[in-house]
């Protein structure tokens, strides 16, 4: 039984949810947040949204399944690790962009390795979340 409440809600709560997961992500290379907490936040949206109408409903607006998310998420995690490998410095030393981005702030590989860990995040909750939920 599908709750109108619930759906009206889901609605507005669903872009909030996903631009302060966002917020969570570029916050996180200076203060504390980033990919893993972004990606719990942006996973909890789509789950509401699964409750509120459907998981057939959700994944529609996801367009991709949620498993293609983990390989990209890794592969660019890996690019941010190895990256400063090709010029000559340690794994995971932090690379940076010269200029600060309005908005954004600074760019470098850290932000790129949270950006991988989110969709990760996002695509291992959502798949083991829907699983259950379209096995049922």
């Amino acid at each position: 039984m599908k709750s109108a409440i619930l759906q009206t809600a889901t609605r507005y709560l669903l872009p909030i949810l996903l631009l302060f997961s966002f917020f969570l992500l570029l916050r996180g290379h200076y203060y504390p947040g980033g990919g893993f907490v972004g990606g719990l936040v942006a996973s909890i949206a789509f789950v509401l949204h699964s409750f509120a109408n459907g998981t057939a409903s959700t994944m529609k607006i996801l367009r991709y399944k949620p498993l293609s998310l983990i390989p990209i998420g890794l592969a660019i995690s890996t690019l941010s690790v190895v990256a400063p490998l090709l010029l000559g410095l340690p794994p995971m030393t932090g690379l940076w962009f010269e200029e600060p981005i309005p908005v954004i702030g600074m760019i470098g590989s850290a932000l790129f390795f949270d950006l991988g860990v989110y969709l990760v995040v996002i695509g291992v909750v959502l798949t083991i979340l829907f699983t259950i939920a379209l096995e049922q």
